[in-house]
């Protein structure tokens, strides 16, 4: 691994893999409360349990997905995990009634859970060790990526289209992505015995993790909070029209710095991007909450950008750095 390069076969199959992955997910989570309310004819309070249902699967799985990683072939976990994944989006297409939206949520988010985990561990094995920084770097921008077309692409469908051809698109994403999962050639690992460890709750955390967990929980609370509210605080402050910038803002600056976050990582490592990171993010929240004009609006985007496009890496290169150490998946 050491000198082969950044950009090969398979790390750009892992890359759009996940992306696709994603620009699922995203798409799917901007859509989803106009079918429930449009087509379902369902309430505000079940379009939050659609969204909740996905996530809690996805969480609940993660960890057993990081124990199979180790244990079971990556090859067969990742061909599962993405048939799945396809297989729930193509299911859309068929929803007549809540309750079994719900069933189906749930089971996506099982398949999401799993194959994010997967590609994840995936890519990190396949970056060489000189450029871990700049390769993880480069695999979260893809993920970016996703995060600001997605919903984008998702809008603009159902604004010209219907949910029809929505989930069409979405199955055609889930397909991508299950076609260049395929194609990564996924390195050899030693798979690790914990027979008899079932009940031992160390196989399933990583102890020294759960202070970086911890820490990057409360970010995504926060980031959370930012784009579940965002546009009814715009509203208030009068700047409705500019709620939309906001996310073209925010998004810009996780995207243009990326490259050189992963850079620096390898060079100074993570405490020059994570201390930073903290500072700006909270500046920018801080900042947010004061703003009253349209430039202090997307001034704040841009702030809290650049914090979150520096936590987001930094946070899971600490994780894989805490992985070798441990020899923990």
């Amino acid at each position: 691994m050491k000198d082969q390069p950044l950009w090969n076969r398979d790390f750009i199959a892992v890359c759009f893999s996940s992306f696709f992955l994603f620009m699922t997910f995203y798409t799917l989570a901007v859509t989803l409360p106009v079918f429930v309310i449009d087509t379902l004819h369902g309430s505000e309070q079940q379009i939050g349990l659609v969204m909740t249902v996905f996530i809690i699967a996805a969480v609940l799985f993660r960890p057993l997905a990081g124990m199979w990683l180790d244990e079971f072939s990556r090859k067969k976990i990742v061909f599962i995990s993405l048939t799945l994944f396809l297989a729930c989006t193509v299911l859309y297409l068929g929803i007549k009634s809540f309750t079994i939206l719900l069933v189906l949520r749930f089971v996506h988010g099982i398949a999401f859970g799993i194959a994010t985990t997967a590609t994840g561990a995936i890519a990190v094995d396949l970056i060489p060790d000189r450029r871990k920084g700049e390769g993880i770097g480069y695999y979260s921008l893809f993920m970016s990526l996703a995060m600001v077309i997605g919903p984008f692409a998702g809008l603009t469908i159902m604004s010209h289209y219907n949910s029809r051809v929505l989930f069409i698109a979405c199955a055609i994403f889930a397909l991508l992505s299950f076609l260049f999962g395929m194609l990564i050639r996924i390195p050899e690992q030693i798979r690790k015995d914990n027979k008899g460890k079932l009940w031992d709750w160390k196989k399933y955390i990583e102890p020294s993790a759960i202070p970086i967990s911890l820490s990057g929980s409360v970010l995504a609370f926060s980031y959370g909070a930012i784009t579940t509210f965002i546009s009814i605080y715009a509203q208030e402050l009068g700047l409705s029209s500019f709620a939309s910038y906001f996310f073209v803002v925010f998004a810009a600056m996780i995207v243009i710095p990326r490259p050189l976050v992963g850079r620096l990582f390898d060079r100074l490592g993570e405490h020059v991007l994570v201390y930073p990171g903290i500072f700006l993010f909270a500046i920018g929240m801080i900042g947010l909450s004061q703003a009253h004009t349209a430039f202090l609006f997307l001034l704040t985007a841009g702030i809290i950008g650049l914090g979150y496009g520096a936590l987001l890496p930094a946070s899971r290169l600490s994780l894989f750095s805490l992985r070798r150490a441990t020899g923990e998946a």
